[in-house]
């Protein structure tokens, strides 16, 4: 269709959203489908963060905001920073918008130009591409391997830097993979940087609280603070506090870029819902500490699907630091015939058949740029988790 701009030819669906549209689809009419595609908690926003967004609106906090958030919830963001982060920012060096996606999306849009490259590590997350190509820019891959745990090296950073990169997307925990940086491997790749004074990092922190086994979770800020005048670090409130659909994302950066991004969602949403803003004031200030017992939660279902997806001829699943993901391999199962008599040629193919003969949705590994692998979800019951590894195991089980 011709009327459709040419920059939107570039851009794929969310593959993440296509694969929980369809498991919904498959669900409305009559199958048994569980679905392990959508990256959001199965818990519910705290009691205390919903009591917070009920008084807003009893109080009338029901109007326009400052475009780019509240005082009190960039004050609260501030204070997190430093509490948590030991990075001190002023609130006009923080961006509150609607969710971390359009963060992104705003800093993408509001600095690159035409040939700019933005480096990001695969597997990424589905969005980042896409945003760079709407932005006009080239997105530049870098290939890691399940040898490294899918984590970059500094050397893999070096090779795809050219004199066009603008930025580099870096995630820690990651989505799809759940891989985390330590301390040192971030200072590794931060000397990286220091060769290469024109690369400008957006830290997607957005998995920070959901680590496990001691791991400590550290930002490029953080660990090279002589590169926090380069840096926008992103978060928000979704993942650790259960609040995806709040969309609540902010991040903390240099003046003139944060500046530029109240400039482009002036233009385009505005503010973030008022009443999102203050139930996020409350989870940012008030208590902390049912964080730790749903990563508790998390860990025991990390720990069954790695166990039962190694179980499952022909695949191969590393153990993540953090996020709520499982990245296996399905090398294994490539070349083989599908109980319908489909050979799987693809990790496409691996999850299409899945969804038909078992009700399993999972999302592909080329979605994520690297494969043949999938991701799973295990932020779901633990009994819908082991009903699908069960499903997995018998599916695998039956390639011929």
């Amino acid at each position: 269709m011709g009327f459709i701009a040419d920059a939107l030819q570039r851009v794929k669906p969310s593959a993440t959203i296509a694969v929980t549209n369809k498991a919904r689809e498959l669900k409305a009419a009559g199958r048994d489908v569980i679905g392990l595609g959508a990256g959001e908690p199965d818990f519910d926003t705290p009691e205390n963060i919903k009591e917070a967004a009920v008084a807003a609106i009893r109080d009338g906090k029901t109007k326009y905001t400052a475009v780019d958030g509240i005082p009190e919830l960039k004050q609260a963001i501030v204070a997190k920073f430093a509490r948590e982060n030991g990075l001190e920012y002023k609130t006009s060096q923080i961006t509150v918008g609607t969710g971390g996606k359009q963060v992104l999306y705003n800093a993408l849009i509001a600095t690159v130009n035409p040939g700019d490259e933005v480096v990001i590590p695969a597997p990424y997350w589905v969005s980042y591409p896409d945003m760079a190509l709407l932005a006009g820019g080239t997105p530049v891959p870098v290939e890691t391997t399940i040898d490294t745990s899918f984590r970059m090296t500094p050397e893999a950073l070096d090779a795809a830097i050219t004199p066009k990169t603008k930025w580099l997307i870096f995630n820690s925990p990651s989505n799809p993979s759940g891989a985390a940086y330590s301390r040192e491997e971030i200072a590794a790749l931060a000397e990286v940087l220091r060769r290469h004074p024109h690369v400008w990092v957006m830290t997607d922190d957005m998995y920070e609280h959901l680590v496990y086994d001691d791991f400590e979770f550290t930002t490029l800020a953080q660990v090279a603070p002589d590169l926090k005048e380069r840096t926008l670090t992103v978060n928000g409130v979704s993942k650790a506090y259960a609040m995806t659909g709040w969309r609540i994302g902010y991040a903390g950066g240099p003046e003139p870029l944060i500046k530029a991004m109240a400039k482009v969602q002036s233009q385009s949403t505005s503010n973030p819902c008022s009443i999102s803003q203050w139930a996020s004031v409350e989870a940012l200030n008030g208590p902390q500490d049912f964080i730790p017992k749903n990563n508790a939660v998390f860990k025991s279902r990390r720990d069954l699907v790695v166990g039962m997806l190694n179980q499952s001829k022909g695949l191969s699943c590393p153990v993540p630091e953090g996020a709520f993901y499982v990245y296996p391999s399905c090398a294994g199962t490539i070349g083989k015939k599908a109980p319908s008599g489909n050979v799987i040629n693809t990790d496409e193919d691996f999850v299409t058949e899945l969804l038909e003969t078992e009700g399993v949705a999972v999302v592909q590994g080329s979605a994520f740029g690297t494969g043949p692998n999938f991701r799973v979800s295990y932020a779901t019951s633990t009994e819908a988790l082991e009903a699908a590894c069960e499903r997995i195991q018998r599916f695998c089980g039956a390639l011929d």
